[in-house]
């Protein structure tokens, strides 16, 4: 694991984060009767309108990064540590919280999914 890595994990929590702030949270905000919270969460922030209105790119590009992220992973999964034991732990340890964040992404991506294109039609 380097820092490559890294940002590359945080870089897809981000881009899936991306997918819940344009689908799930306004679908959410309006079934819990909350229309003004979001009427003035979209006056304040003008760019969720925008996510809005490029969904499908938006989750074509965060459906991209978490694929790419989970092959890093799997090819990953066995790479060797070093063998000092205080740096083996912490390779350990990161590689088991990015596997954490990965699983994260994708629960957050297939929220925002549902929200985005299953829910209408239900």
């Amino acid at each position: 694991m380097n820092l490559r890595n890294g940002a590359f994990q945080t870089l897809t929590l981000f881009s899936s984060l991306g997918t819940l702030l344009c689908c799930a949270l306004p679908a959410l905000l309006v079934s819990l009767g909350a229309g003004a919270v979001m009427a003035s969460l979209v006056s304040a922030l003008p760019q969720l309108v925008w996510l809005s209105e490029h969904k499908v790119p938006l989750f074509i590009f965060a459906g991209l990064m978490l694929a790419s992220s989970a092959i890093n992973s799997y090819r990953n999964r066995n790479a060797p540590c070093p063998t000092d034991p205080v740096e083996m732990k912490s390779c350990l340890r990161l590689r088991h919280w990015s596997l954490v964040v990965l699983c994260l992404s994708l629960f957050i991506y297939a929220i925002g999914f549902f929200f985005a294109f299953v829910a209408l039609r239900i």
